[in-house]
């Protein structure tokens, strides 16, 4: 019989094991409620743990149990209230469990079941079968990126990495190297003292002398040792260097007056869940942020999130700028280049041709992912239809999204950046 136990640190009255297989039963609320949660939260929180209900019909065992079975014939008394094929009303009030404004004398339930989950559940949930499109490798970044691989079987090594079968398969081949020759003899004089008691049972002298052979062999063979120290086998472990993937991604956050606070939230938004996402899912990338409105500067992540510095728009500012940054810093023969830009659509009239211009002739043919996300409750704006003959041009590398209200952002977000499958 075997015993497995787990002795992985839980916390008080928690089982890891448990409470995985919970959250793979009920993958599809906690996603729903992921998905909602996600457009109420304010800036601050939107990272945080979520608390979850399950509807009590829902947390119900199946069970087998025994039906009525068979045909069977009933007479009800009649009434003067119902007539054949009438529906019967639900009672009114109690046992739902679910509140409500008068009590009842009647009816029983269950209350919804609720559980928190952790930060870091939440962001797995949040971002689960998301992905960077056309993400390619390019070249090794550094010494610090390795992965560990199996290198074979050693003579030593660490302990706890002791090859149990190699090792046993070692001794058992040493044994049988050292005590052949004593087991073949061993063997031979057991079949000749045998023959000997029944063919001369009085010849005492001879049965005693292999009495004592057999003893001898025995003993010789029994100080061979069941296993030795030169027996013990190690798996071989090795690092080696594991190609990254060195990726960069531009912010283009439009910050201009006709942007509203509540356009302006919208926007933030959106780029804290992609800062979220990238920061979780990737190691080693980069973060771009510029804000623009007649003129574009490369920020940090506080001033982009924080800072209240507005005017008019000139889209094509942020773009120079970042052709400029992509020029100096990021060679799109080594880097992964990706692009994220957030605006009301509102632009200078005779700008959005030089935006489109500046995209298909100098921008997208290094990008791998452009994506553009114009948030207004109006009809689209001219950069809009600018970017769609972007989009034409670059059909796998760029895509557009509107949002109306909050709880567009969370159901945008998935769609631009969705796992897509590969050929």
């Amino acid at each position: 019989m075997s015993y497995v136990i787990d002795r992985r640190l839980n916390g008080k009255n928690k089982s890891a094991v448990n409470r995985q297989r919970f959250l793979r039963r009920y993958r599809s609320h906690i996603k729903k409620a992921v998905s909602e949660a996600v457009g109420k939260r304010s800036i601050t929180d939107i990272g945080q743990g979520e608390q979850i209900s399950i509807p009590s019909r829902d947390i119900d065992e199946p069970i087998f149990h025994h039906g009525p079975g068979g045909r069977q014939t009933q007479v009800h008394p009649g009434n003067r209230e119902f007539v054949s094929g009438d529906r019967v009303a639900r009672p009114e009030g109690g046992g739902g469990g679910q509140g409500g404004s008068d009590a009842a004398n009647s009816g029983e339930g269950m209350d919804e079941f609720v559980f928190q989950i952790t930060q870091d559940e939440f962001l797995d949930f949040m971002f689960e079968d998301l992905a960077l499109p056309n993400l390619v490798k390019r070249h090794l970044v550094g010494t610090d990126t390795f992965k560990s691989v199996r290198a074979g079987i050693s003579s030593e090594g660490n302990p706890s990495r002791i090859n149990i079968v190699r090792s046993m398969r070692a001794a058992h081949a040493r044994r049988i190297a050292l005590s052949g020759g004593s087991r073949a003899r061993l063997r031979a004089a057991e079949r000749e003292l045998e023959q000997l008691r029944l063919e001369q049972p009085d010849n005492l002298s001879d049965i005693q002398a292999l009495e004592a052979e057999i003893q001898r062999l025995r003993e010789r063979i029994d100080k061979v040792p069941f296993l030795d120290t030169f027996d013990l086998r190690y798996n071989l472990i090795s690092k080696q260097p594991s190609p990254s993937s060195k990726a960069v991604m531009f912010c283009l956050m439009d910050v201009s007056g006709s942007m509203t606070q509540a356009t302006k939230d919208m926007a933030k938004r959106f780029y804290i869940l992609l800062y979220l996402f990238l920061k979780r899912n990737y190691e080693r990338i980069e973060v771009v942020f510029i804000r623009h409105h007649t003129s574009a500067k490369e920020v940090d992540e506080e001033e982009f999130f924080y800072s209240r510095e507005t005017g008019g728009t000139i889209v094509s500012s942020a773009l120079r700028l970042m052709h400029e940054i992509i020029q100096e810093r990021y060679a799109p023969g080594e880097w992964n280049l990706y692009c994220a830009q957030a605006s009301d659509g509102d632009n200078w009239n005779d700008d959005s041709p030089i935006c489109q211009r500046l995209l298909k002739e100098q921008i997208m043919p290094a990008m791998q992912y452009y994506c553009y996300v114009e948030i207004t409750p109006r009809d689209h704006q001219a950069l809009w239809y600018a970017y769609e003959q972007v989009g034409e041009h670059f059909p796998e590398h760029f895509a557009q999204q509107q949002i109306i209200d909050p709880g567009d952002i969370y159901p945008v977000f998935r769609k631009l950046f969705q796992k897509r499958m590969t050929t």
